[in-house]
This record gives structure tokens, C-alpha cells and sequence, in this order.
């Protein structure tokens, strides 16, 4: 291969042109996997019975009553699976399970001519159940000691030293929720068994060989004897990358048991309580800082919530710990990462992969301990950047790092911040009632698979004798614009005209053993592969060109469609022209491309190495206004500049960066997941189970402004035509909009007192903080409760004393009164309280009302 990032002149990547289906989006011409079922006859429609209990055995299950329902064929149990009967690759998710683990936990599938066949049936089978107890929040689930798969640790240095050294030291704690997906199309396969016993299966799915190797092993067959084609999806944000393969299971299944084919798609309720969810988090830490406001060390606890079942809980994990650095270097760490075993849905991959879980745990500790330092927030993390030479707590060396402070710089001038402050200040002092602030926060994100091998890819292009081209490549499609870009790098290394090539939806018996379309590495690796295959071909074509131009091979140029020479300026070739010599002097025209992304080791028993291929580097500053008397708030305006590397699809990256960005607000101050915490018979059940009831951003959420710029003279070595990932790193630029919440509400109390704020920050979370913030009374230097009916800490004179500011004895708060079951658990921080070593302590105490988000912290 050529050099990987080199472009040659005039080339078709850096070219805006519009996503490749985007007529056929808006036309709804577009097909989707549930499209095919009217394109199939005797298609069957399957419908699950789902447990009505978080936690029991399963004791009895008739399944007569559902055979006697006219239009119903067969009901699918545990009993038909011929392999394995299990959905996952850890060997702990049962396909029909004989333990439920959560509210609605399929036990059984009912096949029908209709789908309200289907359903009703489902209606008839009798299923009996011992209850178990269960576990439904993470407090529970550690308080009970319920974990699941690893414990890593990432650590640098001498963590408990480095504290002890520190001029100003604060612990705290932080529980942040979760996020449904809510991907425009629910899950949905379409199975059916051709004549030769071949299994084809129709699947919206993020990782095609993986659903076929979990169907095969299911069906008891071979790979070869499973094909999987993914046409594209509706939306998938890593919901789609583990979940669907169970689904297809049951699809495969009962097409192989009726000899006809299966349907199967969840409604959005079936969705929303059957399939995981980004993984909710807890976050203990202790931090030091010197008198220059510069980290010395982080000592800490991440505790995700897993749900049933492992899924992809460990890697998440592990990215979460590699992340929690964020942009800034921190010489002394040790952070600890556990997986809590609960009962629900099994928590899965989402845009950001744990990044953003962990990348949060230090946004929020530096906005609430910027005030107590007397260091405007910007400043503090400002001040604690990478700079060049300095590696990650993990071992890789951070490359580039000057990036994202031309990139800081950058916001700073285009969104005019330093004027823009000085109005909010003007703005603040004339309005009582409601208050303005302005955040910036950066984003650096680590871009390759956590797994080293997930890392290669593999594409099939195919040259007819016309002069077209069609390609295949292992990625999916699910509206982030990956054919788009595949299409634009086959066409510059061709030298073909855009419209010259076409993409083949992604299918198993092309492309084998493909890695997800995840880890914002869907270009990166097949644009690599695709862009090998075409290089093959074209070196083919330059001799065959060569020969009738009577020059060298390595001397032919293509280029929009014509081959000429190096110096020719009268005679050229045109490409198909070339393209039929070709296959008359029996010259292939096809090649099978493949890539693997150099560089990358990763011993995951110590958490060290170099995992990423690259960063990449965002800044974000948001400004939100806060009304004092009921917390709700309006996103004013917001200014990005993201590096992409040199682009390969302006209008796809910028779509990319706009809706990972309102999707991270979302997360952060809307999307609120909340179970049934009581006692009773719907004890588990997920309450927010409808777009009614799980409030998403919509336009009146976006701001009112909001300016992106990709970051120029930005060539990443090394990368496919020097492109950089854009799917996830765009979503954690939202942290902006959250601290800038925090220092909104923060406006509302006297200087240098910090607040602590719920995630998600709905506008109840920012009430409570604002009623914190004028609570404070007058007293700098204390971090507040933002516990309804909670007492304030006392304060006194701050005081140098033993290398750090001595707040005092701070007055204990006690605890706070615990919220009613499934009601809202506002933001709260705990004492501020003076330690024996004579530091600042921001206690957070899981007893004082941790800040949480969503009933039970999910």
C-alpha cells in the first residue's frame, strides 16, 4: 500500500457531497431490515413472554394454552435449541432463560401467522415463578458485594503520596445515569432457510460476524452455514452492537424449526425494556492539588452498573479507567474499576463506550473544586493540560497535545468568550432572578478497539468491464455516513468520479470475520482496507495503461476518470477504456483489500500500553441562562472546533460532530432512566418505557446558537488519507453544557462557593442546586448540599495552616432524608469539613444523599 495518509491532487475525499442515502431517507424509499418481511412470503411474526418479575425461578411453563390461539404455529423454549443456549460470548446470557434476571426477561417465543397472533398466544402461556430477591441499584448491589467479571486498576506513581504531598486535597463522590439509545428503528431481524439448509439472516446489527457466529453456535451449525446481511440501520449508537445477536437467534431458530421465515421485531416498549442501556456509574475520589492549582494526584473508585449479565461490561470498564484523564496529566494516579451485578437489563456499548463515564468523574471534580481553589473553572483546566512529552496514566504518550491548546485558544476567540463574559457578569448582577454563565471543556479521546485484534478490517471491490465499481466492506451503516466516506475513498484511489462507484449492503459471505462498526473506527479500518483493494487494482491498470502509453508504470497517473501520464499534457485514456484492455489481456479486476491498524499493544492484566492509534481533541463553550425559581434553563448558544484530521466528508463530520454533541446533552441533563424500586409486585420495572414517559432532546433542547469548525491543518499520519474518527468523540463536548449549568446555579450564592449537580441535570437537579447555592449564606470556600430540607455546613475563616487552607470544623450535616421510591433524587454533596492533616476535605458521603441520577442511581 501507498502511503495511508497521502492524498494525491484533486482528490475525491475533502469533498463535500451529501450522505449516500440521503434521498432515500427523506423519500422513504430507503429499506430497513423490517422493509424485507413484505417482500416475503409466509413470513411468521414472533412475540416474547416476558417475566413479570425482577428476580425469580421459573417453575412451570405451559405452553398448551398458546397452541389452541387461532394463527399460532409454534412456541420456541429452551427445549428446541439444538447448540448452545446462549445469546452471548461469556457463556452468561441464556437465550430462554430458567432464572429471570430482570423485569421482562423473555422466557418463551411465540411464532404466528400474525403479529396479533403472535400476541395473544403469548398471552396464553402460563408461566409460574419463585421470587428472588434482587438487587436494583448500584448502592444495593455494592452494599451486597454483587459484582461481576474483572476488577482492573490503572495506576501511575505513588497515588496515597502524592495526596499526602498535596497543598489542597478534596474527596467526593458522584453517581451518574444511564441513557437509552432510542435509535429511530427498534431491533429486528428476518430469518429464513433456503433450499440447500443455508440460514440467511436479515439483521440490524453493528457487528454482522458476530451475529452469525452466536446464530450459528445457537442452531448447533458452522459458521459457513450462517450468512448475515445488515442493509443498514435506523440508528444504532452501540446499542446494536451486542444486543441484536440473541434476537437473530430466535428469528434463525424458528425458521429452522417451521421451514419458514421469521420475523422478529420489538415494538419500542418491548426495546426499551428488554435491551441495555449505557452503563450507569459511581465514583469515589480523592484528589490533591499544589498552591497553583496544578493535579498532583487521583485516587479512585469507578463502580459501573452492569445489569444481568457481563455484555460488553468489561471493556467499557476498562475504557472508562484509560479515560478518566481526560486532557489532563495527572502524575500520580490509581483508580480501581468494578462491575455491579444487578437486576436489570444488561447494560451495553454506547456512543463514547464508557469514555464519557469516565471522562465526566473529572469534569466534575475540577468545577467543584475550581471555587475552593479561588481559580476561575476555564483557568484550572487550562492549567492542567498535557504537554508535549508527558504520557497517560496508562503508558502511552500523549501525541499532538499542542492541539488542543491551539484548539482551546481557538474557541476562545471565535466564540468571543473573554466579551461574552463580561456581559453574563453585567447580565447576572441586573437579573436576581436568573442567572447566565459560560462554560468551556475539552475533550481527548483515545480512537482504536480496547481489544487489539478487533483492529483489522477487510473490503471486497469489484471493477465490471464497463468501468464501474461496487464495493464491500465490513463496517455498517446506521446514518453516520461510513459508505458515504467509503465511496469518496475508493473513488480517489481509483481516480474515478464519485458516481463511478457503488456500495453492496454488508454481508458475512463477502467480508469474513469483520470487527463492530464501533469504537469510532468504522473509516479508519475499512477505509484502509478499501483503499488497499484499490490500490491493487490500480496497480494492475497501470501497467496494462503503461504499455499502450509507452511509459513506466509507476509514471501513470488517474484521475477523474482519465489515465494519463506523468508530463502529458495531449494524450490520455479514458478509464473504462483501460478498464476493457484490461480483461481482455485476462487482467483481474477485483481484489480482496485488508488492513490492520499498526502500532497498538495492550496488556489488559496490568492496564498498560498504547491502545489508541490516536486522539482526538474537541473544545466546547456552552452558554446556558437558569431561571432561579424553577431550574429550568435555555441553551444559549454553543461554539465547537473538532479535530477531525484532514476531513473526508465535511457535511458527514459536521452532522457527526452536531449530533454526538446534542445526544452528550441529552445524556447530561435530560435522558433520566427510573425502575420501580418498591416492594411490590412491579418491583424492577423500568417506569420510563415510552418516548412519553423518557424525556429526549428535541429542538426546543438544542441551543440557540450553535457554531462548529473543524480544526484546520490537521493531517493525522498513519490514518486513511489523514482523516481522524469523529463518531464518539463529538458527544463528551456536552460536558460544557453541564458545567456550565453548575456555574449558573452556582450564581444564584456568593463567590467561591461550589455546587454539586445530578446527571442528568434536569431542571429539578438545577433547582435544587441553585436553592443550594443561595443557601450557602455568605460562606467562600464550601462546597454545598443540595439536599432538599438538608442543613448547611458550617463554615468558618479560611486560614493557612499545615501546607493547606484549613476550612475549619465544618458543622455535619447528618443524613439526608432519602427520597419516596421512583421519585427524583436531586444533586447533593455533603460536608465540607476540615481533616487532622489541615486540608480542605469536599466529603461526599453515599449517607449524605450522593448526587444521583434516576431512581436508585440508574
Amino acid at each position: 500500500m501507498r502511503s495511508l495518509s497521502e492524498r494525491p491532487e484533486r482528490p475525491v475525499v475533502g469533498v463535500s457531497v451529501p450522505h449516500e442515502s440521503a434521498e432515500l431517507h427523506v423519500t422513504g424509499a430507503a429499506l430497513y431490515t423490517d422493509d424485507l418481511v413484505v417482500r416475503t412470503a409466509g413470513v411468521l411474526h414472533a412475540w416474547p413472554v416476558q417475566a413479570p418479575h425482577a428476580h425469580a425461578r421459573v417453575t412451570s411453563l405451559d405452553t398448551s394454552g398458546a397452541t389452541t390461539v387461532p394463527g399460532v404455529v409454534r412456541v420456541l423454549t429452551g427445549a428446541d435449541v439444538p447448540g448452545v443456549n446462549d445469546a452471548g460470548v461469556k457463556g452468561d446470557e441464556p437465550l430462554f432463560p430458567t432464572e429471570v434476571m430482570y423485569f421482562g426477561h423473555p422466557v418463551a417465543w411465540v411464532l404466528g401467522e400474525s403479529l396479533e397472533a403472535a400476541r395473544l398466544g403469548a398471552e396464553a402461556v402460563r408461566a409460574e415463578y419463585e421470587v428472588l430477591p434482587s438487587l436494583l441499584t448500584l448502592g444495593e448491589a455494592m452494599e451486597a458485594g454483587s459484582f461481576q467479571g474483572n476488577q482492573p486498576t490503572v495506576s501511575r506513581g505513588d497515588a496515597a503520596a502524592g495526596l499526602a504531598a498535596a497543598a489542597h486535597r478534596f474527596s467526593g463522590e458522584l453517581e451518574l445515569g444511564g441513557q437509552e439509545h432510542f435509535y429511530l428503528e427498534t431491533h429486528a431481524a428476518l430469518a429464513l432457510v433456503d433450499e440447500a439448509g443455508q440460514v440467511l439472516v436479515q439483521s440490524s446489527t453493528q457487528h454482522p460476524s458476530e451475529t452469525q457466529e452466536i446464530v450459528a453456535h445457537v442452531l448447533g451449525l458452522h459458521s459457513h452455514e450462517v450468512t448475515v446481511q445488515c442493509l443498514r440501520m435506523g440508528g444504532g449508537f452501540g446499542g446494536k452492537e451486542m444486543q441484536p445477536h440473541g434476537l437473530a437467534a430466535i428469528a434463525a431458530l424458528g425458521s429452522v424449526l417451521t421451514g419458514r421465515p421469521v420475523r422478529l421485531r420489538l415494538n419500542r416498549t418491548q426495546d426499551l425494556t428488554i435491551t441495555g442501556k449505557r452503563h450507569p456509574f459511581h465514583a469515589s475520589w480523592e484528589v490533591g492539588f499544589d498552591d497553583d492549582g496544578r493535579l498532583l494526584a487521583l485516587r479512585a473508585t469507578l463502580t459501573s452498573d452492569g445489569g444481568w449479565s457481563l455484555d460488553l461490561s468489561e471493556p467499557v470498564l476498562a475504557r472508562a479507567l484509560c479515560h478518566i484523564d481526560n486532557a489532563y496529566f495527572i502524575p500520580d494516579v490509581e483508580v480501581h474499576g468494578r462491575i455491579a451485578r444487578t437486576n436489570k437489563t444488561s447494560q451495553t456499548a454506547f456512543r463514547g463506550f464508557g469514555g464519557p463515564q469516565g471522562m465526566l468523574v473529572i469534569e466534575d471534580i475540577l468545577g467543584r473544586c475550581a471555587p475552593l481553589l479561588g481559580v476561575e473553572p476555564a483557568e484550572l483546566r487550562r492549567r492542567n493540560f498535557y504537554a508535549p512529552g508527558q504520557a497517560t496514566p496508562y503508558g502511552q504518550p500523549v501525541r499532538h497535545p499542542e492541539r488542543l491548546a491551539a484548539i482551546w485558544d481557538e474557541v476562545h476567540e471565535r466564540a468571543d468568550v473573554a466579551r461574552r463574559r463580561e456581559q453574563i457578569a453585567a447580565f447576572n448582577t441586573a437579573h436576581p432572578y436568573t442567572k447566565r454563565a459560560l462554560a468551556v471543556t475539552p475533550v481527548k479521546f483515545g480512537i482504536s478497539f480496547n481489544l487489539t485484534a478487533f483492529n483489522q478490517a477487510g473490503a471486497l471491490v469489484h471493477v465490471y468491464k464497463d468501468g464501474s465499481v461496487l464495493i464491500n466492506h465490513g463496517g455498517t451503516e446506521m446514518g453516520q455516513g461510513l459508505h458515504t466516506k467509503m465511496r469518496q475513498v475508493a473513488a480517489t484511489a481509483l481516480g474515478v468520479p464519485l458516481d463511478h462507484v457503488r456500495l453492496a449492503p454488508t454481508r458475512t459471505d463477502k467480508v469474513p470475520n469483520t470487527s463492530a462498526t464501533a469504537a469510532s473506527s468504522g473509516a479508519d479500518l475499512n477505509g484502509g482496507a478499501v483503499k488497499d483493494a484499490c490500490e491493487q487494482i490500480r496497480e494492475r491498470l497501470a501497467g496494462v495503461a503503461a504499455r499502450t502509453l509507452d511509459i513506466h508504470p509507476d509514471d501513470v497517473r488517474f484521475d477523474g476518470g482519465r489515465v494519463t501520464g506523468i508530463g502529458f499534457h495531449d494524450r490520455d485514456l479514458a478509464w473504462s477504456d483501460v478498464v476493457s484492455a484490461a480483461y481482455f489481456q485476462r487482467v483481474p479486476l477485483f481484489a480482496a483489500g485488508y488492513y490492520r491498524t499498526e502500532g497498538l499493544h495492550w496488556d489488559s492484566s496490568r492496564m498498560q500500553g498504547e491502545p489508541f492509534k490516536y486522539f482526538s481533541y474537541g473544545v466546547a463553550a456552552s452558554e446556558v441562562e437558569v431561571d432561579g425559581f424553577t431550574g429550568a434553563y435555555r441553551f444559549l448558544r454553543t461554539d465547537i472546533v473538532h479535530d477531525v484530521g484532514d476531513t473526508l466528508s465535511p457535511l458527514i463530520d459536521l452532522g457527526q460532530i452536531e449530533g454526538g454533541f446534542v445526544q452528550g446533552a441529552g445524556w447530561l441533563t435530560l435522558e433520566e432512566l427510573r425502575w420501580d424500586l418498591s416492594d411490590g409486585d412491579t418491583r424492577g420495572r423500568l417506569a420510563t418505557q415510552s418516548a412519553s414517559t423518557y424525556k429526549l432532546p428535541s429542538f426546543s433542547e438544542m441551543p440557540e446558537e450553535l457554531n462548529v469548525h473543524l480544526f484546520e491543518r490537521a493531517t493525522e499520519t498513519g490514518v486513511v488519507y489523514g482523516s481522524k474518527a469523529v463518531g464518539e468523540p463529538p458527544l463528551m463536548l456536552a460536558f460544557s453544557v453541564r458545567e456550565a449549568l453548575r456555574e449558573a446555579a452556582a450564581a444564584f450564592g456568593p463567590g467561591g462557593v461550589t455546587v454539586g449537580l445530578a446527571s442528568p441535570a434536569t431542571p429539578e437537579a438545577v433547582f435544587w442546586a441553585v436553592q443550594a447555592a443561595r443557601a450557602a449564606g455568605g460562606a467562600p470556600g464550601e462546597e454545598t448540599s443540595a439536599v432538599p430540607g438538608a442543613p448547611v455546613a458550617g463554615t468558618a475563616a479560611a486560614r493557612p495552616a499545615g501546607g493547606g487552607d484549613d476550612l475549619g470544623d465544618g458543622a455535619p450535616t447528618g443524613d439526608a432524608a432519602a427520597p419516596s421510591p421512583g421519585a427524583a433524587q436531586p444533586a447533593a454533596t455533603g460536608d465540607v469539613d476540615g481533616s487532622d492533616h489541615g486540608t480542605e476535605e469536599a466529603h461526599d458521603g453515599a449517607d449524605h444523599g450522593v448526587a444521583r441520577a434516576g431512581a436508585g442511581g440508574s
